[in-house]
């Protein structure tokens, strides 16, 4: 398969995260997560759009509200707060806070988060002191609109990569810090999960050098595609057989997270991060094209 990766332009930052695509902008929102800037990558214009946090110094992730075109929630320390946003100005501000986990933990913070196919909230935290990679203080949560926040699961080293199929009735789920992919029958109606299963285990690729899975996402076709941190690559998996399907390879080294968008949602975004004073083109986002597969947009949050 011929595929081919181009940098967006004026697209860096140090942390990349959280790539969503947003249908009715035609615009690809991210994060640079330790220094609470939001991104908007405006397809048409081929430009990014840059806005600062008044008062925050993390955003870890961004999705837009349902029907409040400049509200968007993001995650802020162990918060997830509305922001108000007009997607150009290069400051927003925080209107409100929606919930907090893990109040008592000031060593934690929440990390990935997406919208499952019904607008619900389904996040996690992860401790962000000392050894990241080998501590399970984390948790996963999910939150819709006028309830309180559920605990799914505890004991979570570093909530990573979630992606839903829902022809499957599966919802995917990465813990960086365990290396694998797991996959959970998932009830769309209620939220609820069950009967885990690990469906990809990146130690097996390469044992000597295991590599860190970051974020995730999943084709029509119900593949799912898994960054991997200090891997340089995405990989294309059947979570039926775990068998490698393409082995997407990025140029730069800490892959942090990929989305489907454009016009057609045929093109895979793909954020990156600059930890460690990573050599150019590190921090760079991408969009790879030519892959002959299709993804879902992102939905918007309820509240």
């Amino acid at each position: 398969m011929s595929y081919k990766v181009e940098a967006l332009p004026d697209s860096y930052a140090g942390l990349g995260e959280g790539p969503h695509w947003d249908v009715a902008r035609q615009s690809l929102y991210y994060v640079d997560l330790e220094v609470g800037v939001i991104h908007r990558y405006d397809y048409k214009q081929n430009k990014v759009y840059k806005a600062q946090i008044q008062g925050e110094e993390f955003a870890s992730f961004i999705l837009p509200i349902e029907n409040r075109p400049q509200e968007f929630a993001v995650g802020c320390n162990r918060r997830c707060v509305v922001v108000q946003w007009d997607g150009v100005a290069p400051v927003a501000k925080v209107l409100r806070t929606l919930f907090e986990v893990q109040p008592g933990l000031v060593d934690n913070r929440i990390n990935d988060a997406k919208t499952d196919p019904r607008g619900r909230f389904v996040g996690g935290t992860m401790c962000c002191t000392g050894d990241i990679f080998t501590q399970f203080k984390g948790e996963l949560y999910d939150w819709q609109a006028g309830g309180e926040v559920r605990k799914i699961k505890g004991e979570v080293g570093i909530s990573n990569g979630l992606a839903w199929d829902e022809k499957a009735k599966k919802f995917y789920f990465i813990d960086t810090n365990t290396h694998e992919v797991n996959a959970y029958d998932y009830n769309v109606e209620t939220g609820a999960v069950s009967n885990p299963k690990v469906v990809f285990d990146l130690r097996k690729i390469r044992p000597n050098t295991p590599l860190y899975p970051d974020g995730m996402t999943v084709d029509t076709e119900g593949n799912i595609y898994v960054a991997t941190f200090n891997g340089g690559s995405v990989f294309k998996v059947n979570p039926s057989s775990g068998k490698i399907l393409l082995e997407i390879k990025i140029p730069t080294t800490q892959i942090t997270s990929v989305a489907f968008g454009g016009p057609q949602l045929d093109i895979l975004y793909v954020t990156t991060a600059n930890k460690f004073d990573q050599p150019v083109p590190a921090g760079t986002t991408y969009k790879v094209t030519g892959l002959n597969a299709k993804g879902y947009p992102g939905v918007p949050l309820k509240v």
